[in-house]
């Protein structure tokens, strides 16, 4: 059954490949030929062309570095895992404005949406859930997670990506060296250096769906300091697409009423401001960060009930401070870093609009806020004192709290009185620190210790063995151990044989929550995956680079959410258990190739199957098969043609849910750019979803009630335009 979809997608990926390589000139020699029949005036400015044409399409097929795997740079071939490397210059070519259209490269990840925010749920070989924690994301290497839900945060409101100098990847566990959430993949954000900056470059974009970006990056040396700084404005309105019928929809059939703001559009604005800056000087590194959020929209909203007014606000701010010092004595890399990220959210949500069951004048209405702060500490060194050996051993401690939490709602129980507020009431009580609270304010510690060792069998084997161990204050011990086997099959061909033990921790909403429907178990352990990959890396020829892993799976433990009691059909209360078991296998196929000097390709086809081993049943919502190609072309000097094909597909319903597999979607992207050789211009055409194709992502299937609150599941955007202008000095 398998080998069907693979010779379909390589038939595909050869016939897309010829059809564009058609216009393209045959060789250098004919390159050269043309570049001077355009009178460009002397040959020093062909050849400057021509060595900016060797820049971009190398950087397709270079050899790339990262430090995600062990934490010592090494190349993606070499290294003890499954990973991806996108450059800032990958990131130009398609036009990204954001972290999502980034990530959707990358072979075995798909991004689709929650009803939450519209907030993007990162899907790594079939491991689907609504809020995400199963994927760590980092910036410079330190973990971005929250407390309340274990993921990025329900204000999550974009990834700005001008500042971003690569993105490492892990596909796979990573709890051995990044503890809690390294469990389906990691995403490690790199933010751009001196290095990377070299002066100033400001820029804007604007678009579609009231669209304006400004940006002003700088990097110098001064007084021995390196400095690099970055500030970046977004405001838009979100997509207009329409959301066809909501959980009102029902209500207004069941209880005649009319009150449903469906069909209506989506509530996707958004206000950003983000800010970093980079001091370093010797062995010593600050950074900081602010990302500000506001008027974030409510999505589809926060029950499935359109909130067309409902917004969010949020702010996030890091620090961290590393002392690294690679000679600290003869054989030790010592490392020691301490860090601090605070984050609060805000709100402003319409559960349920005025007139719902026929009552509520106001609509029911909450005022959430939540507030956390994380200090962490680690320190970690590499030894290299034995013979064929490098050791690297580390230990650290993170304390997060939960420090406040405000609610202020026109429903529910009145705390001063202990009854039901009336169906008419237009006031509104505090409900924190009350027994009626959602969640109670509380901390978590968390202790560890690890051990990794790289043994250099000899000059063609390497065996990376690590364990690391974690102590929690609220649910215990863990230990996740990794195993990789990494043989230089060939000069040309590297094997890898991998093992991984990872963990994903429960939430604090997962253990502590008190809402009137849902109820956290305390008693809760974290989520264990186990996972085997065989991978390989061929480099058939200089220009063209291949690679084909194999992977399967078991999540046990995992935690779902269980029926505790109800009413006749209603279901009354909900709580979370550890019950489920979940299986996958799969593979995932890429090829990078560099057909001529100003010609390169790059493809992935993706095929996996999950499954939950409770009802044998597919999981889900997630697509079995992806297939990304991406063409970069210099037709002529200065101009760069970058054209993007992504196919999702095979995305069945989970257990339960009646409807109809998701129609399978196919994206097509284009972005011209102009870049000024002897100048400082860069300029932008950017045409997403070129032939306007109608795509979904699949929404809840059926809830307590037995209906299915958005049963046309959430539309992408339609065809959409961007122009953008970089200027470097």
């Amino acid at each position: 059954m398998l080998l069907k979809p693979i010779f379909g997608c390589h038939c595909l990926l050869l016939g897309i490949v010829c059809l564009i390589a058609l216009p393209v000139q045959a060789d250098e020699k004919a390159m050269i030929e043309y570049l001077q029949s355009l009178n460009l005036g002397q040959l020093s400015e062909v050849e400057v062309a021509l060595d900016d044409v060797f820049d971009v399409f190398d950087g397709l097929i270079k050899r790339r570095k990262l430090t995600v795997a062990t934490g010592a740079e090494q190349s993606t071939e070499r290294a003890p895992a499954v990973t991806t490397v996108i450059t800032a210059q990958d990131i130009e070519a398609i036009g990204a404005t954001d972290l999502d259209e980034v990530l959707e490269t990358v072979p075995g990840l798909h991004v689709s949406r929650d009803t939450v925010l519209n907030n993007p749920i990162y899907v790594i070989r079939g491991i689907y859930s609504s809020t995400n924690p199963e994927v760590l994301v980092l910036i410079n290497g330190i973990s971005i997670k929250k407390l309340f839900f274990g993921n990025r945060g329900r204000v999550w409101g974009g990834m700005p990506v001008n500042a971003i100098a690569r993105i490492e990847i892990i596909r796979g566990p990573g709890s051995a060296v990044f503890g809690a959430d390294a469990f389906s993949g990691v995403i490690n954000i790199i933010t751009k250096g001196v290095e990377d900056i070299k002066g100033t470059e400001i820029g804007m974009r604007v678009g579609a769906f009231n669209t304006q970006d400004a940006w002003l990056l700088h990097g110098s040396q001064q007084s021995g300091f390196d400095i690099a700084a970055m500030l970046e404005y977004h405001n838009t309105d979100g997509h207009q697409e329409i959301i066809d019928a909501d959980t009102q929809t029902h209500f207004d059939k069941k209880h005649g009423t009319n009150v449903s703001n469906a069909p209506g559009p989506i509530n996707l604005s958004r206000r950003n401001l983000d800010a970093r800056l980079d001091i370093s000087r010797g062995n010593w590194q600050l950074r900081t960060g602010y990302q500000g959020r506001r008027n974030v929209g409510t999505g589809v909203g926060m029950t499935q009930v359109l909130d067309p007014t409902g917004n969010y606000e949020a702010d996030r701010i890091n620090a961290d401070l590393t002392y690294h010092n690679p000679t600290f004595t003869k054989y030790w890399d010592v490392t020691t870093q301490a860090s601090y990220y605070d984050t609060t959210l805000t709100g402003y949500q319409t559960l349920y609009p005025s007139g719902f069951k026929q009552a509520y004048p106001d609509g029911r209405v909450g005022f959430p806020n939540i507030y956390e702060r994380h200090t962490r500490f680690a320190v970690s060194g590499f030894y290299s004192g034995f013979s064929n050996h490098l050791v690297r051993i580390g230990a650290g401690y993170d304390y997060g709290e939960l420090y406040k939490f405000a609610q202020r709602v026109n429903f529910g129980k009145d705390p001063a009185t202990g009854k039901p507020l009336p169906p008419n009431n237009t006031r509104f009580v505090e409900v924190a620190d009350t027994p009626y609270a959602n969640v109670r304010e509380i901390d978590r510690k968390n202790e560890y210790v690890f051990l990794q060792d790289t043994w250099t069998l000899n000059t063609d084997w390497e065996l990376t063995a690590g364990v690391r161990y974690d102590h929690y204050s609220d649910f215990g011990t863990t230990i996740n151990p990794r195993l990789a086997l990494v043989w230089q099959t060939r000069p040309n061909l590297t094997s890898k044989l991998l093992y991984g033990r990872a963990f994903r921790a429960p939430s604090f909403s997962e253990l502590y929550l008190n809402s009137p429907i849902m109820k956290g178990n305390p008693n809760m352990q974290p989520e264990i995956i186990q996972t085997w990959e065989l991978a390989f890396d061929y480099r058939a020829t200089e220009h063209l680079n291949l690679a084909l892993n194999l992977f399967t799976y078991k999540i046990d433990d995992v935690i779902r959410s269980q029926v505790e009691s109800q009413l006749g059909t209603v279901v009354k209360n909900f709580t979370v258990h550890n019950a489920d078991s979940q299986v996958g296998r799969g593979l995932e196929i890429e090829a990078r190739w560099k057909l001529i000097k100003n010609f390169s390709v790059l493809g992935n086809y993706a095929f996996q199957n999950s499954i939950d081993k409770k009802y044998n049943h597919d999981v889900g919502n997630a697509p079995q098969h992806q297939i990304y190609l991406r063409s970069d072309w210099m037709p002529i000097p200065n101009w760069y043609l970058d054209t993007q094909i992504n196919w999702v597909a095979g995305r069945k319903r989970p257990y339960g849910d009646p409807r109809a597999e998701l129609d399978d979607y196919t994206m097509v992207d284009l972005t011209m750019r102009y870049k000024k050789l002897k100048g400082h211009w860069n300029f932008a055409l950017n045409i997403r979803n070129l032939f306007d194709v109608k795509a979904f992502e699949p929404s809840p299937g059926p809830n307590s009630g037995g209906f299915i609150s958005i049963p046309n599941d959430l539309p992408l955007a339609g065809r959409h335009f961007f122009a953008e202008m970089r200027y470097h000095f």
